[in-house]
């Protein structure tokens, strides 16, 4: 997995405090419950964790012993916040602390929707809200629909910008969206995490809503960041969301009192005063003329205006851009096309529709059956069938009519009131057959748009084309990796409610689509959780379709989700359950796919002699199958499998194979897999080609900003030097990787590396420390279930005591060749 973690640069009280805030989430406990548990006072850790004041050292243990995790990391690091000036170096193997990856650092995140330029009045309740905002730090907008509480909300949240530099997020959580269900709190901290790129092994995956919001509190702790939360349902759906300690603030919007959140002060808007109605209605349809303007000279008609519309914002705003846009009517004209409708809403909505030619009516009426939230111009375009330039000619037109909004350059969006008129319309006007046929148009572009996504981002497994229906005839394009997860970080929502339109439709060949294309992005920024849940419901839909393939691909790909959750057994049953399918259904790449996962399983599971075997039959596979990038990636394992069994020319031949594939991405798993292995491999032989090949690795995963990747390769660098008899910069590599491990607290990880750091110190003359990182393996592998290691570590503590108790090396030997798998060879 690709993860970006915001943890390893910068001032070292800063990232103590992140450090500190990691074990708060570990504990599972808000500040006080973590304050009484660790014998200090609340208001103290309050200021350790968000970097005001370096903590005692007691303090850190006492946390660090709370959540059973080492604090001795940590030292290094509290030292630097203590003392202002740096640490000298305690011996010459001391190194510093890992470098951030690569190139330059992303801006803040602004999600914010375009400030409107015709703000008019509302200058006691804007101040009412910067008031409250500084004094409680989180402020709740209620008010009926149409009435202006978003374009208040956002209107203030830009005003506050300045003040929180670090991040304005938008969200809206569609608590009154005809046709939608409304965001539940697990979904929503989930978007806002990802729209702050917290690392998906920070973000808790298997426990509830509390952890979730525990883990969002810590983020915007040591954050000065804005966060409206539009469109709440109630009290319930909102709480999870709130700030806790720290600067950071929240703006809410709702069409109720939210009198469950008795700690907000709540402010309620009114209708425009005749004042500002009067003066919104000039500003938006452009009479700012003095008394020659339109409305100026008929202010008996602009006064009934202003009644039909209810002096409402967004009915004034849609009444003012027909005057805009027509400029040989007058405002009596305006008054009469008005008075055809029912209600100020239908007026204005009903009005502006007329004022649509055929085909842009149908968009608008179409627009009504948009499982997301916002939209572009390519789900527009799909939608009605239409080319891309037609659907952005189109959608401009909507805009000017106010019929639809712009909250961002390319994205658009429809105001509650609006969809709701235009879901009502669809069903009034288009049959049952076009509504159908239209769904199903922007269900197919989604599974096509995320197919080229994941295309661009690959990841440790190879995704078929989609074979939904007919492909849209204008797909986005995404020029690198990065653009494909921008792109499914702004569409996350819009896919995730695509897939439950999908189901409410019977649209199964979408359900089993859909989520496989996402993997690569959820693994990156969302976890296992969420994927897991969605194949559930992918294997459900692959039942009911009967097609020996796709229940096939559907119980792998639930396989590979349980694998990436750690759940072994289920996912061994799952690929258990895929393999006859696929050999039933004769997909020769299917059947590589699969042949590749289970050899990922089994290496997990500390086998080495069966994964190669996999790994082999993978690649054959892959090559029948016509696919060099399958073929590639199983070829790079195989190296990998056989430097583990001791063939190291045979490794590097393999190695070299796999390099010689080109690839857009440097960092793709099979070429690092690839480097790493040749490095490895013949650091013997020639030690400068060596040393370059595993730098070269260590600077891709630094520049692809993956955590675990960058410690892979730096152990693996310390075997190398090692190797070359260069033991204390063999050590000092180790410690940087473990440094690193340390870091994202993944203690499951270390048990790749202990065994080789532990021999690095044995031949380095440091006996007592090889002793010590021998046994952590013996402790952690059983735990594990990685008999492979639990046998490495045997034959490592037996190598130690040769020169000192003979007979326990000789059991440790005989425990080894005990806990090694049938049919594995000895350690």
């Amino acid at each position: 997995m690709v993860e970006h973690d915001r943890t390893g640069a910068g001032d070292p009280r800063e990232e103590l405090a992140a450090r500190l805030r990691l074990l708060q989430e570990l504990s599972r406990r808000g500040v006080r419950a973590l304050a009484r548990d660790a014998g200090l006072s609340s208001s103290s850790l309050s200021r350790y964790l968000g970097g005001q004041t370096v903590p005692p050292w007691p303090a850190v243990i006492a946390l660090c012993r709370l959540v059973q995790r080492d604090p001795r990391p940590l030292r290094p690091l509290w030292e630097r916040a203590s003392n202002p000036l740096p640490a000298p170096p305690k011996t010459s193997r001391q190194v510093p602390p890992p470098a951030p990856p690569a190139g330059a650092p992303r801006p803040p995140r602004n999600d914010l929707p375009r400030d409107v330029p015709d703000f008019t009045g509302r200058e006691a309740e804007l101040a009412a809200v910067l008031d409250g905002v500084a004094g409680s730090r989180v402020i709740a907008l209620d008010g009926m629909a149409g009435i202006g509480k978003t374009c208040l909300a956002v209107h203030a949240a830009h005003r506050l910008a300045a003040d929180y530099p670090e991040a304005q997020l938008y969200l809206d959580l569609h608590g009154f969206t005809e046709g939608r269900r409304p965001l539940d709190p697990d979904r929503a901290l989930r978007t806002l995490l990802a729209a702050l790129d917290v690392p998906s092994e920070k973000v808790p995956q298997d426990g509830g809503v509390e952890e979730l919001a525990a883990c969002w509190r810590s983020e915007l702790a040591h954050r000065r960041a804005v966060v409206v939360l539009d469109n709440v349902a109630d009290a319930d759906q909102v709480r999870p969301l709130l700030p806790g300690a720290g600067p950071s603030v929240a703006l809410i919007t709702s069409r109720n009192r939210l009198l469950g959140l008795d700690e907000v002060p709540p402010v309620s808007l009114d209708v425009l005063t005749e004042q500002e109605s009067a003066e919104l209605l000039a500003r938006a349809s452009g009479e700012v003329d003095g008394p020659e303007g339109r409305l100026a000279r008929d202010p008996g008609s602009t006064a009934e205006v202003l009644r039909l519309c209810g002096r409402l914002p967004l009915a004034l705003r849609l009444a003012a851009a027909r005057l805009r846009h027509r400029p040989g009517w007058t405002v009596g004209i305006l008054v009469e096309r008005m008075a055809e409708g029912a209600s100020e809403f239908d007026t204005a909505f009903a009005m502006s529709v007329r004022q649509l030619d055929r085909a842009k009516a149908r968009l608008f009426r179409l627009l009504g059956l948009l499982p997301g939230s916002s939209f572009d111009e390519h789900v527009a375009a799909a939608l009605v069938d239409v080319s891309l330039r037609s659907a952005r000619a189109m959608l401009e037109d909507l805009l000017d009519a106010h019929l639809v909004q712009q909250p961002a350059a390319g994205r658009y969006h429809l105001h509650d009131l609006v969809h709701q008129h235009a879901r009502r319309a669809t069903t009034e006007q288009d049959s049952p057959a076009e509504r159908d046929r239209a769904l199903t148009r922007v269900l197919d572009y989604y599974v096509h748009a995320a197919a080229a996504a994941d295309t661009a981002m690959p990841f440790l497994s190879l995704s078929r084309e989609a074979s939904v229906d007919r492909p849209p005839a204008e797909l986005p394009h995404f020029q690198d990796k990065i653009a494909a997860l921008i792109w499914f970080g702004t569409e996350y929502l819009n896919l995730l409610a695509a897939f439950e339109a999908a189901e409410e439709a019977g649209a199964d060949r979408h359900l089993c689509e859909l989520p496989r294309f996402m993997r690569a992005y959820f693994a990156r920024r969302c976890g296992t959780t969420m994927l897991n849940g969605l194949f559930e419901r992918s294997l459900a839909a692959a039942r009911r379709l009967d097609d020996p393939l796709q229940l096939a691909e559907a119980h792998s790909d639930l396989g590979f989700a349980r694998y990436n959750a750690g759940r072994m057994a289920e996912a061994s049953a799952a690929y258990e359950a895929a393999t006859a399918l696929v050999l039933r259904a004769g997909d020769v790449r299917a059947e590589a796919e699969l042949t590749m996962r289970r050899g990922y399983l089994r290496w997990d599971e500390g086998y080495v002699e069966e994964p190669l075997g996999l790994f082999r039959l993978a690649g054959k596979l892959y090559a029948d199958a016509g696919c060099p990038m399958g073929a590639a990636q199983a070829t790079a394992y195989e190296a990998w499998a056989l430097l583990q069994l001791g063939h190291r020319e045979e490794a590097a031949q393999l190695a070299r194979t796999a390099l010689e594939i080109p690839h857009a991405d440097g960092a793709w798993p099979p070429t690092l897999t690839a480097l790493i292995t040749l490095g490895v491999a013949i650091a013997d032989e020639d030690p400068d080609e060596a040393v370059g090949h595993l730098h070269r690795a260590l600077a891709l995963a630094r520049e692809d900003g993956h955590r675990h990747n960058e410690a892979w390769c730096l152990n693996c660098l310390g075997v190398a030097l090692r190797q070359m008899g260069r033991h204390e910069e063999a050590l000092a590599s180790h410690e940087r990787a473990f440094a690193l491990l340390d870091a994202l607290f993944e203690d499951h990880w270390k048990i790749h590396f202990l065994s080789a750091y532990g021999e690095t110190c044995r031949l380095a003359g440091l006996p007592d420390q090889a002793l010590r990182l021998h046994r952590q393996a013996l402790e952690l592998a059983p735990k594990l279930g990685n008999r492979h290691a639990e046998a490495l570590a045997h034959e490592g503590i037996a190598a130690v005591l040769d020169a000192t108790d003979p007979t326990a090396a000789a059991e440790h030997r005989a425990e080894g060749r005990a806990a090694l798998p049938e049919s594995e060879p000895a350690a």
